[in-house]
């Protein structure tokens, strides 16, 4: 039954117009986020540690970016990294592969991509907790993963950024999933966050975290969202706008201005 439903999904939240349904401005977001991935190329990385479902993203994902009209590249190999002719034409990066390791090659040209200005977008462990010994790279993602504390739960996400094209008009919403407790760089724009109770770690009662935030590397834009552990959670239609819509965002790097932010959480 789990697969029947998850086919279906995958079917519907691949149509183009689906996202209009969400939000009755969703027009102007769009308009200053992108209007679509038109005629953008797109290399999608999908691999690591199987219970995120890299693979299953890509049934769900690549539809909807082809609806779109990104030409998408897809690959289960970190050497699709290396082909420098291939990196430097690349509008955008998505990247699922939790855990697991990265070569210094691999990480070099990943980073040189990316800084040059090839944007990258990515969520929950397949961004957030890709390679754990490669400093570099978690700086350039904005955050890494540190602890779920209770595993799977329901949670709360508050949209905190109402202006923002990736959050505006959408409203806060209820998750039933793994809630992500990160180390996070203190000037990534945040646009949602959420609350943690002392249920299952006393010690954090009160902490409150971002879920999905924006930030450059070098000229490359950055988005990153810690919901999705695994795909189904993406039938929660705010988590799967958000991460649409920055998916958009992050793909205009070479087209659009830089914008300018400096918000530190710890000011």
């Amino acid at each position: 039954m789990k697969s029947i439903q998850r086919r279906e999904f995958v079917k519907t939240a691949s149509l183009a117009g689906a996202a209009t349904l969400l939000v009755p401005n969703l027009s102007n977001a769009m308009r200053v986020a992108g209007d679509s991935l038109k005629g953008k190329k797109i290399l999608y990385v999908y691999g690591g540690w199987p219970a995120h479902e890299p693979k299953e993203s890509v049934d769900l994902f690549v539809p909807w970016l082809k609806s779109e009209g990104a030409e998408v590249i897809v690959s289960d190999s970190l050497d699709a990294y290396l082909d420098e002719k291939l990196m430097q034409s690349l509008d955008l990066l998505i990247q699922t592969w939790t855990m697991g390791q990265i070569s210094n090659e691999q990480e070099k040209a990943l980073l040189k991509a990316v800084n040059s200005g090839v944007g990258l977008a990515g969520w929950h462990g397949g961004t957030g907790d890709s390679f754990r010994n490669n400093t570099e790279f978690q700086f350039m993602v904005g955050g890494q993963w540190v602890a779920h504390p209770g595993g799977v739960i329901d949670y709360t996400v508050q949209v905190t950024d109402k202006n923002d094209p990736v959050t505006a008009g959408l409203k806060d919403f209820v998750m039933h999933s793994e809630q992500y407790y990160m180390h996070v760089d203190p000037n990534v724009k945040v646009l949602a966050t959420t609350s943690f109770t002392d249920e299952n770690s006393s010690w954090i009662g009160g902490s409150v975290m971002p879920v999905a935030w924006k930030k450059y590397y070098g000229n490359g834009r950055v988005f990153y969202s810690s919901l999705g552990h695994v795909m189904t959670d993406f039938e929660v239609p705010e988590a799967f706008e958000i991460i649409k819509r920055g998916i958009r965002w992050a793909a205009e790097s070479k087209y659009q201005p830089k914008e300018k932010w400096v918000s530190p959480v710890y000011k």
